[in-house]
């Protein structure tokens, strides 16, 4: 019988996928595009990459880079207030 799982714990039944949260408040186009792709290049095949931007033009940067690189935006969501956008990318 398997030992029951601690919170915070990989299951020995899924594969662990990392997610990484990428702070890009405050910086202008073209920097989070650019900051973003270089962090995709990092991760593995499942992982995940949150943005969180305070730029407006990331909403339709941010896609376009996903689109180029072939990796899939899972969840594209907009924040009044403080003005913030948030993006969750699964590297492919």
């Amino acid at each position: 019988m398997p030992k029951p799982l601690c919170l915070g714990q990989a299951s020995p039944y899924t594969s662990a996928m990392a997610e990484t949260i990428l702070n890009l408040r405050g910086l202008k186009c073209p920097l989070p595009a650019l900051k973003a792709r270089k962090a995709l290049t990092k991760l593995s095949p499942g992982d995940a990459l949150v943005l969180e931007c305070t730029d407006p033009l990331s909403a339709i940067d941010i896609p376009n880079l996903v689109r180029e690189t072939g990796d899939v935006l899972e969840e594209s969501a907009q924040q009044k207030k403080p003005k913030l956008f948030v993006f969750r990318i699964r590297k492919v």
